[in-house]
């Protein structure tokens, strides 16, 4: 008599896990958005902006390849990466468009990775908020 009462245990454990994996992939998600949230915001703040084509070509992708899941941050402007890799030599001193100074007012070189860095602590604690059961 006991097997016929346990018949439905393997079902519910199973059933169970994937649940459980339901959840966690769903918190992944959104814990990643957060993290990318905090750091597009930081970065913007640090990005120049002469006609605004640079800042309007934010973006943030989150990516789930298998077990993967990935969150990105990035300008899909085709310059970009030359203005986040500049020197910042030129800060202050006056663009040839007359709009303004290079750099100003908060703009700085390897504005994407100084927001990553200068954000850290706060990623890691939305995260683990986000991971919370």
């Amino acid at each position: 008599m006991m097997p016929a009462k346990l018949r439905g245990i393997n079902e519910a454990i199973a059933r169970t896990a994937q649940i459980v994996d339901e959840i966690t992939a769903t918190k992944v998600v959104r814990a990643l958005k957060s993290a990318t949230y905090i750091i597009r915001t930081e970065s913007a703040s640090m990005t120049p902006i002469e006609t605004s084509t640079l800042i309007n070509s934010q973006f943030d992708t989150i990516e789930v390849n298998g077990t993967r899941v990935t969150g990105k941050v990035g300008y899909s402007a085709n310059y970009a990466l030359y203005v986040h890799n500049a020197s910042g030599k030129l800060k202050g001193q006056p663009r040839p468009s007359g709009k303004g100074t290079y750099w100003s007012p908060n703009g700085e070189p390897k504005f994407l990775t100084k927001a990553a860095e200068k954000t850290k602590d706060l990623v890691d604690k939305a995260i683990k908020a986000e991971m919370k059961l």
